[in-house]
């Protein structure tokens, strides 16, 4: 069973791996890759927190101005990551504050998370979009159509494993947070090839390819 090896120090040492994966995140877009935008920085930070070593590759591979070339893998990666940092922080505000501290169980927690991560995962795609350039009225409605199928696959199973592996842990228990963590990354890997999907059938166009913008920074 999970709780059988999810104990304290193996999330005390999962902890320190994904902090130390972030504060690298964060040296290199501060070194490296400054020309992001400020939503785009976040939103890798917040991968790479949630995922730990897997959020750090999509990030190395995908996001970065460096990558030697683009394409439909490397965009729909940078696509399902910034969807991935918004619907996940409301997976876990949801899952913390109704599972956690109201110990409420059920679909009350299922529906609030999902609303919580649909808003701000919403509002995470939003913000890059327009950042890259993209006016108001077309940044939300592409956001609309494009990230409501995303975000629904990525919480329907982020929220199904969260329960199956939590059953009736407190936030006092292990098994609570694992659990949580688990089910982050289960979503960023059921919602990638949905965002492949969507962008290869042009449903959505997917994050702009980090290199042009720093070339274009580069002639300014």
């Amino acid at each position: 069973m999970l709780s059988q090896w999810l104990t304290w120090p193996v999330l005390a040492v999962w902890a320190v791996i994904s902090l130390a994966c972030a504060a690298w995140v964060i040296q290199d877009l501060r070194r490296h890759n400054a020309f992001l935008g400020g939503m785009m920085k976040v939103a890798w930070v917040l991968t790479v927190l949630y995922s730990g070593p897997l959020g750090l590759a999509v990030y190395w591979y995908t996001g970065r101005g460096q990558i030697a070339h683009d394409s439909l893998w490397r965009k729909s990666f940078r696509s399902v990551a910034h969807c991935y940092s918004g619907c996940g922080l409301g997976e876990i505000i949801g899952v913390l504050t109704l599972a956690g501290l109201l110990a409420i169980s059920g679909w009350p927690v299922n529906l609030v998370s999902f609303a919580l991560a649909y808003v701000i995962g919403f509002a995470f795609t939003l913000g890059p979009l327009m950042q890259a350039g993209e006016a108001f009225r077309v940044a939300l409605k592409d956001s609309v159509v494009a990230e409501s199928i995303s975000i629904t696959v990525m919480e329907v199973v982020a929220l199904s494993v969260n329960a199956g592996l939590a059953g009736d842990a407190r936030i006092g228990d292990p098994v609570f947070w694992g659990a949580l963590i688990i089910s982050l990354s289960m979503g960023l890997l059921a919602a990638y090839p949905v965002n492949v999907l969507l962008i290869r059938f042009g449903v959505k166009e997917g994050m702009h390819n980090p290199k042009h913008m720093m070339e274009h920074q580069g002639h300014h």
